[in-house]
């Protein structure tokens, strides 16, 4: 079980290179004790001259959540804590410069975002339309883990691109901001261990291929194993996986959420002491 093995780095980056870039970043803001932990920009949302709507990934979706939050009372969007947009420097923590650099191509990204009329598009449009909204949303994901040392608790509305690693993109993820997410917390907040527990309907690739045989890192994913992506190779890297079938009931995903926790919680404190996953 990765809890139990030797770490080894997820980003391709020297160590010495991947700390000095962490440690020159400008992403963790110091965020005043009058607003929420509560990451959020307007930028996040994505609006493509309609192309977004040709994907069954609701790009607006973000907005539309803090605008119900608020409306209802539940937030003041005075509250809200705008991130800063993750710069390239940033993005190396993790990611090839030979993947970035694959970005700068309208048909590779229409490839990762599953839009193939992007590939049309001239590419500065789309790192402006596009590809800037999900550099925003790293930098909330970044700043989110400062955050949540700080106050207890924190949440990026945006973010969660699981299908992308550090070398390749896919399901409508571009950047990996759970690995660097988690990178810089390792560097910036001295964090020795990660737990990742990714409840999306889809397996969590890409995150599971950054860490993979990494025992700072142990990875609960539970999805439906009859969707995409259908990654073998990645599978192997879960330390514990519940797989599902489509039609799963509420009440059937619910109990057999609690045993995986309740597994995970066993597993980690009674058969691995060494590894210490309580809240810093």
């Amino acid at each position: 079980m990765a809890a139990s093995s030797s770490s080894s780095p997820a980003a391709p980056a020297g160590e010495p290179l991947r700390q000095k870039r962490i440690l020159s970043s400008k992403l963790y803001l110091d965020v005043p004790s009058s607003k929420a932990p509560v990451v959020y920009s307007p930028a996040y949302d994505i609006s493509f001259l309609g192309l977004e709507k040709l994907h069954p990934f609701e790009s607006a979706k973000w907005g539309r959540i803090c605008r119900y939050l608020t409306r209802e009372g539940h937030l003041e969007k005075r509250k809200l804590v705008e991130p800063l947009e993750a710069c390239k420097e940033d993005l190396l923590v993790v990611h090839t410069e030979a993947y970035l650099n694959s970005l700068k191509s309208s048909y590779r990204v229409a490839s990762i975002v599953e839009v193939p009329p992007v590939s049309l598009v001239p590419n500065w449009i789309v790192h402006k339309k596009l590809l800037y909204p999900f550099r925003k949303q790293v930098g909330g994901s970044i700043l989110s883990a400062k955050l949540a040392l700080e106050r207890g608790w924190s949440i990026n509305v945006g973010g969660g691109f699981h299908h992308c690693s550090a070398e390749e993109g896919g399901g409508f993820c571009v950047y990996a901001d759970i690995s660097l997410c988690i990178q810089f917390a390792f560097v910036r907040l001295n964090i020795s261990s990660v737990l990742i527990i990714d409840l999306d309907a889809h397996q969590g690739n890409g995150h599971e291929k950054d860490f993979a045989n990494d025992g700072r890192v142990y990875i609960l994913d539970m999805y439906n194993a009859g969707i995409y992506p259908f990654d073998f190779t990645a599978k192997q890297y879960i330390d514990q996986k519940v797989e599902l079938v489509s039609g799963t009931k509420t009440d059937e995903y619910l109990e057999q959420l609690d045993n995986a926790l309740e597994f995970l919680l066993e597993h980690i404190v009674c058969r691995y002491p060494k590894v210490d996953f309580s809240p810093n």
